[in-house]
């Protein structure tokens, strides 16, 4: 199904669940506030699940009392790993045994660079996961073009749920990416922006590394972000400083689940009764893809002085 990029798609995934009289969709312990609340707002709760080294613990499902659970399990958002090979197993696991789904969000799944292509979890059972993909990454956001590939007992529903008015961008843009697909100019284009945008990571993960050595960067293997590491209480006074030189970063504190927000001492009093994740620490969410050619290299020297300031310095610094 066509819809206009991933959060239409969501939003009629919503209307079903509530629909089905699904009460809660898991989610991640980090991810992008505003897909909770299309969640929330079509009358769902969601409960976050823990996430460490390998991804998100989709073992803790069953103690979650959900009927779905909504994943980026090639490239976590925003921290940037793969789900482990047996977690992905265990989602998939969880659906069949209790008629649940996996609302799968491969959100940039054009672009790795480290590792080969991390298989969609689609293809572990059709029937128990819907597919979610778009081009916001690969062409532009504006174009608002996705697609949802659904199981077939949820296709008509999603029908139903997307009603008389549609959404979903003009027959036009659909045709033009059509025919950029099938002539073989749309894999052109995006492997030439996989090495555009590896080169821009090398040269952001250099340039920390020389102008500020204490910072860590990871979720690097994929993507087009990039997590700055900072040591504990500077995340927003680092925010802030890099708002003055006209830089747009994010902290991830913004991306955190308020059950996640919690210190690791209260991480045991979860909102629904399980045990909440516990917040990871401060840290830069750093996208490389949107500047231009011309200004990419002031960006990443206005970052770097940022991170090397002495106010920052002597906590980054070992």
């Amino acid at each position: 199904m066509i819809c206009a990029g991933f959060a239409h798609g969501l939003r009629m995934i919503g209307a079903v669940l509530s629909a089905r009289r699904v009460r809660a969709v898991a989610v991640e312990s980090y991810g992008a506030p505003q897909y909770q609340e299309l969640l929330t707002e079509a009358g769902l709760r969601t409960p976050a699940l823990p996430l460490d080294e390998g991804g998100t613990r989709t073992e803790d499902l069953a103690l979650r009392g959900v009927g779905a659970v909504l994943l980026t399990p090639a490239h976590q958002y925003p921290t940037g790993g793969a789900l482990r090979a047996d977690r992905r197993a265990a989602a998939v696991d969880w659906a069949r045994a209790t008629g649940g789904l996996v609302l799968e969000d491969d959100y940039d799944g054009e672009f790795r660079y480290d590792r080969q292509p991390v298989g969609a979890l689609q293809g572990l059972d059709p029937e128990r996961v819907v597919y979610f993909g778009t081009t916001s990454k690969s062409l532009a956001p504006g174009l608002r073009l996705g697609w949802m590939v659904s199981p077939r007992s949820v296709a008509q529903e999603a029908v139903a749920a997307k009603g008389h008015v549609d959404w979903a961008p003009g027959a036009l843009d659909q045709l033009t990416l059509a025919e950029f697909i099938t002539s073989g100019e749309y894999d052109r284009h995006v492997r030439a922006m996989r090495l555009r945008y590896r080169r821009r990571r090398d040269e952001l993960v250099a340039a920390i590394a020389e102008h500020a050595p204490g910072v860590r960067v990871s979720g690097i293997a994929a993507g087009l972000h990039a997590v700055v590491e900072l040591p504990p209480g500077t995340e927003r006074s680092v925010i802030s400083s890099a708002a003055s030189q006209g830089l747009a970063v994010e902290g991830l504190e913004s991306f955190t689940h308020p059950s996640a927000a919690a210190p690791a001492s209260d991480a045991g009093a979860g909102p629904d009764g399980e045990g909440a994740p516990a917040r990871r620490g401060d840290a830069l969410v750093v996208g490389y893809a949107t500047p231009s050619d011309s200004a990419w290299s002031g960006a990443l020297a206005a970052l770097c002085g940022v991170l090397s300031r002495p106010e920052f310095g002597s906590k980054i610094h070992p």
